[in-house]
C-alpha cells in the first residue's frame, strides 16, 4: 500500500521552523537542517538515521552525523516524523502530511507494510472518548510474518515432507 499526502496548512520546513522559534529558549534554523527536512520530505519512505546520512552524503548534502541525529529528534518532538522502534534498530515515518496509518512488521525478512484502517480508527475514537483521553499520537506496530516468508516456509516444509 502506497500512502498519498494529505493537504497540510504549512510546508514541513515551515511547521519545523515554527517549532523551533517557539521552543523556550528559540533556535535558529540552518542550512543543514534545511537540507535535511527538504530531503526527508521529499518521498515518502521509512528511513533510519544511517541510512539518511548516507543518502545525504550521496546527494553531495554537508549534514554532519551529530546534526542528522539531534534534528530527527526534534523533528518527532514537533510531530513531523515519528519513531518505530523495532528488533533491528529505529525507523523513522512521516507523521506530517501523511493520513494516520499502522505498520505491520515482518520478523522474518523485516518488510515493513503500511495500513489504514477506518475500524481500528473507529475503535481507538470510541475507546479514546471512553477514557476523556486526547491522544497526541499513535504507533501501532503488529510484529508477524509476511506472505511471502509464510508461502516460503510452507513450501520448504513441502520439500522436506
Amino acid at each position: 500500500m502506497s500512502l498519498t499526502s494529505v493537504s497540510v496548512s504549512q510546508t514541513p520546513e515551515s511547521k519545523f521552523r515554527e517549532y523551533l522559534a517557539s521552543r523556550p529558549k528559540p533556535q535558529r534554523f540552518t542550512e543543514q537542517q534545511r537540507e535535511l527536512v527538504e530531503h526527508v520530505f521529499e518521498k515518502h519512505s521509512h528511513f533510519e538515521a544511517e541510512q539518511l546520512i548516507e543518502e545525504l552524503k550521496s546527494a553531495g548534502k554537508q549534514v554532519s552525523r551529530a546534526t542528522v541525529y539531534r534534528t530527527l529528534l526534534k523533528l518527532v518532538d514537533a510531530g513531523l516524523l515519528r519513531r518505530i522502534e523495532l528488533p533491528t534498530g529505529t525507523v523513522y515515518d512521516h507523521d506530517y502530511g501523511y493520513p494516520a496509518h499502522d505498520h505491520m512488521v515482518c520478523e522474518e525478512c523485516n518488510r515493513m507494510i503500511e495500513f489504514q484502517s477506518d475500524k481500528i480508527d473507529a475503535v481507538l475514537t470510541e475507546v479514546l472518548g471512553e477514557h476523556q483521553f486526547r491522544a497526541s499520537a499513535r504507533s501501532l506496530v503488529i510484529r508477524g510474518t509476511c506472505a511471502d516468508c509464510n508461502a516460503a516456509r510452507s513450501m520448504k516444509r513441502r520439500m522436506v515432507m
